[in-house]
């Protein structure tokens, strides 16, 4: 999952982008709208976190935009002025959650999660293929009865995969949708972790290419 984080205040971006990458997210982080706009432009969001209050281009604004533009990703906006105009102002520009400064971290990352499920409403809250589960509530990945213990970005990779339903995933694509934009890797690092991936599964007892490669393509889940 990938978070457009739109914030002015270097010590609040900062933050939450840290705690954003711990819980498996690939962070983009924008320091005003207008910066905002080029990166919802150049790269694709499952959700955009939005301060109200920005140079150039203001939050409510943005969502205007973007909505007037025919997005739909889900947006949160953040805001230090806790008055029912503001909230108002907000969700009529097309917000779909409102939170205060100072906000509790945890219950920021459940608003976020629970926008994300319904943002992706079609998909069933237990990931499956075969005999492996993943849970995204809890971060739990199991191939059988054995649990898997994967870094942030094997699991980052084999959800994407399982939220793929056996599509040909290029590499070019998981970068764009595993990665922050701003810095990525080279097209190796996907075959770095992809191969780190295989090993774990195939110790678990899945097949050698249970993520097949699709010669000159990319790669996917493989029924067996």
């Amino acid at each position: 999952m990938k978070i457009l984080l739109v914030e002015d205040d270097d010590r609040i971006a900062g933050a939450l982008a840290e705690a954003l990458t711990d819980q498996h997210y690939a962070v983009d982080v924008a320091p005003d709208g207008l910066e905002g706009w080029d990166w919802i432009e150049a790269f694709p969001y499952n959700l955009i976190l939005l301060d109200v209050m920005l140079p150039g281009l203001d939050g409510i604004a943005l969502c205007q935009r973007l909505r007037q533009r025919g997005y739909t990703m889900p947006v949160l906006m953040l805001t230090a002025r806790d008055t029912s105009t503001d909230k108002v102002l907000g969700l009529d520009a097309g917000a779909d959650d409102y939170v205060v400064k100072p906000f509790d971290l945890k219950e920021l990352l459940a608003r976020i999660r629970a926008l994300l499920r319904r943002g992706s409403s079609t998909l069933p809250p237990l990931l499956t293929w075969e005999s492996l589960r993943l849970d995204p509530a809890t971060c739990e990945v199991t191939y059988g009865d054995r649990p898997l213990a994967l870094t942030p970005k094997e699991y980052s990779l084999l959800e994407f995969f399982l939220r793929s339903s056996g599509r040909v995933l290029s590499r070019s694509v998981i970068l764009d949708h595993l990665w922050s934009s701003g810095d990525p890797p080279g097209e190796e690092t996907v075959k770095v972790h992809l191969r780190s991936l295989r090993q774990k599964l195939k110790a678990a007892g899945a097949a050698d290419d249970f993520i097949e490669t699709v010669y000159g393509l990319g790669y996917r889940l493989k029924h067996s």
